[in-house]
């Protein structure tokens, strides 16, 4: 793991220190494009012969039963389905508040403008399946789309036999039952254009390898596919820590992200170099005794304990690399918060584990990575919405507007658009 110290180092070398690892999308652009091309000229075929060569698919079907999906809950035992419901309730009371509310406004006189949000009526969420069950982002994406209330759910997940049972538990909850068990280019493929009896979705949501990413950024270009969620990468965290920060706790966050994968990244921002010891100590203790270590030991290779001159001035890299998740194990944290303008989500205190926010605390976990935490919000109910604006004029307040939309067509040189006023008045 790199030891880096601030206190010694240029903006710019500190700035190319925080550089990501470039993901090549390259080659996985020129697979997924052949993936696309041959799931929308043969169909379910090319999707089973791709879901046998890559998940070693092995079943009678790719749509999950009704009794599939009832049966899963008895699967589970009590305390594994209580603690999917707890997790989806807290999703729900957050996600509720989220709904956006129409509004109409009378901007001049006679001139009544609206915006009115309705549902997408066709989405797809994918959820990953390569090296765990995923039932936490069935219910961060079923959730949110079943209270923006649209009408058909698709949920796409790869499976080799059985698709885990706490993902069609989770999924049950959201009220999802189209269920498809592929994953991939191949189903991001089946989801965008359609496949015989399987109608296309108007927008993919979910995270995957650089493989579904390059598929969901191919469909999104192609007037017949659809529209995706948001680019996703490998996940990431920062912690910034003060002298007073909890070696053992900060040590957990760390590895909790390195687990996710071997191209996950952790970087840890402190003020002071004795808790960057303690901490470095901790994370070789812990992770003795997890199970995951393949992962994390490659994760830890991109990872990083880096000394600051100050607390404020870690904020300014913060900012600089908009991190996913950004945890502050800092005194009074919530003060730092006007600090912060890039970062996808925020956890404050010493009792505020990335854990949390990934499971159960209420918040999504779908959240922007790759620094696209600048531009990008994390999913919300907003997310399978859409927007269109309404206008209604009255002849007056047409009157009261024509000078000043006749004057504006005549700077653009428009005339048709200043005649489609004047028109109304002259007779």
């Amino acid at each position: 793991m790199r030891r880096l110290d601030f206190t010694r180092m240029s903006e710019a070398e500190k700035k190319t220190s925080l550089e990501r690892s470039a993901v090549n999308l390259a080659k996985a652009i020129e697979t997924a494009r052949e993936i696309s091309t041959l799931t929308r000229s043969m169909g379910l075929e090319a999707v089973l012969s791709f879901a046998r060569k890559y998940d070693q698919y092995d079943r009678d079907n790719i749509l999950v039963s009704e009794e599939e999906i009832a049966a899963a809950g008895s699967e589970l035992t009590a305390i594994q389905r209580t603690a999917i419901e707890k997790a989806a309730e807290n999703i729900a009371k957050f996600h509720q508040a989220q709904k956006p509310k129409s509004y109409t406004i009378e901007t001049s006189p006679g001139v009544v403008c609206e915006r009115v949000f309705t549902p997408i009526e066709n989405v797809g969420v994918y959820i990953p399946g390569g090296t765990a069950a995923l039932p936490s982002t069935a219910l961060m994406l079923g959730i949110p789309a079943k209270i923006a209330g649209c009408k058909r759910v698709v949920l796409a997940t790869p499976a080799k036999k059985k698709v885990p049972p706490a993902v069609l538990f989770a999924a049950a909850i959201c009220g999802i039952k189209e269920i498809y068990a592929v994953g991939g280019a191949h189903a991001i493929s089946m989801l965008a254009y359609g496949i015989e009896e399987i109608p296309k979705v108007d927008k993919i949501f979910g995270p995957g390898n650089q493989f579904v990413t390059a598929a969901k950024m191919l469909v999104s270009t192609d007037p017949k596919g659809c529209a995706f969620d948001m680019p996703a990468g490998p996940s990431e965290i920062i912690i910034v820590a003060d002298k007073n920060a909890r070696p053992e706790f900060i040590a957990a966050d760390f590895l909790s992200q390195a687990e996710h994968g071997a191209d996950s990244q952790a970087i840890l921002f402190s003020d002071s170099d004795e808790i960057l010891e303690k901490v470095a100590v901790e994370i070789e203790v812990q992770k003795k005794s997890l199970l995951r270590q393949e992962y994390i030991n490659k994760s830890l290779e991109h990872s990083a304990l880096i000394l600051t001159s100050s607390i404020k001035e870690a904020f300014k890299s913060v900012n600089y690399y908009a991190p996913e998740h950004l945890v502050l194990h800092i005194d009074n944290a919530r003060s730092y918060m006007p600090m912060i303008q890039n970062a996808g989500s925020v956890f404050l205190g010493n009792y505020s584990p990335e854990s949390a926010g990934d499971y159960a605390s209420g918040v999504n976990h779908a959240l922007p990575t790759s620094g696209f935490a600048r531009s990008f919000g994390g999913v919300s109910v907003e997310s399978f919405m859409k927007s269109m604006t309404v206008q209604e004029l009255t002849k007056d307040g047409l009157a009261g507007l024509s000078e000043t939309i006749c004057t504006i067509a005549d700077i653009e040189q428009l005339d048709a658009h200043k005649r489609a006023v004047t028109i109304r008045f002259e007779k």
